[in-house]
C-alpha cells in the first residue's frame, strides 16, 4: 500500500487556514501540526503568570500575551504559540492582522507530557535563532520547579527553582515571579498510598 504524500502548505496559505480555524496549529517547512489543548492546570499556571506580569507591566512599555499570540521564529521558518510571551519596547508583527509576534522578550512554556521534551529541546533551538529573546522560562506542572535559561552572550545560562519561596528574577523585562505567585490554586496529586504489610 502507498500512503498519501503529506500536502506542503505555503506560510501564506497557512495564516489564511490558521485565521479561519477553530482551533491553534503550528507551522514549521510547509507542515501544519494540530495543537492539543490544555488542561486545569495547565491554564491555572498560564493565567498566574500572564497576570503577575501584567500588574508589574502597569505603565511600562512592556505586554505579556496567554496562549493564543502566534510567534514567529523568521530564521527557521516556525510559527508557534508560546504558553506567555512578553515584548518590552516597540512590537513588530509580521503583518497588519498583528496576530503573528516576531520579537518576544521572554517566552513561558508551561511542561506537559507531550509536550516536555520538545519544549526543552527542538522548539528551544528554534526559539533561540530569535535575536530578540533574552530569556526562557520553562515551568513544571507536576511539582514545584522552574528551569530559567538568561542569554548571555552566544550561551545560555540555567538557574533552577524549587521552592515556593523562590524569586525568579527577568532582568530583560524588570520583572520578578515568585514561585508562590506561579503556583497559586495549583495543586499535585497526592501520590498513591503504600499498603501497610
Amino acid at each position: 500500500m502507498v500512503s498519501q504524500p503529506k500536502p506542503y502548505y505555503t506560510p501564506v496559505e497557512y495564516l489564511a487556514l490558521e485565521r479561519a480555524a477553530e482551533y491553534k496549529s503550528e507551522y514549521l517547512a510547509g507542515e501544519i501540526y494540530a495543537l492539543a489543548g490544555a488542561g486545569e492546570q495547565h491554564n491555572t499556571l498560564t493565567l498566574n503568570i500572564a497576570a503577575e506580569l501584567r500588574t508589574q507591566f502597569r505603565g511600562r512599555p512592556c505586554r505579556v500575551y496567554a496562549s493564543d499570540l502566534r510567534v514567529k521564529i523568521a530564521a527557521s521558518g516556525l510559527y508557534t504559540y508560546p504558553d506567555v510571551v512578553t515584548a518590552c519596547g516597540e512590537l513588530r508583527f509580521e503583518d497588519g492582522h498583528r496576530d503573528t509576534l516576531l520579537n518576544p522578550t521572554v517566552v513561558f512554556e508551561v511542561l506537559s507530557p507531550s509536550t516536555e521534551a520538545y519544549d526543552r529541546g527542538k522548539k528551544f533551538a528554534h526559539y533561540r535563532r530569535l535575536e530578540s529573546l533574552m530569556e526562557y522560562v520553562l515551568v513544571a506542572q507536576d511539582e514545584v520547579y522552574v528551569e530559567h535559561y538568561t542569554r548571555q552572550g552566544n550561551d545560555w545560562l540555567l538557574r533552577e527553582a524549587r521552592a515556593r519561596g523562590d524569586t525568579i528574577r527577568l532582568p530583560s523585562i524588570a520583572a520578578a515571579l515568585t514561585l508562590a505567585s506561579i503556583y497559586e490554586n495549583v495543586e499535585f496529586p497526592s501520590p498513591p498510598a503504600v499498603p501497610l504489610a
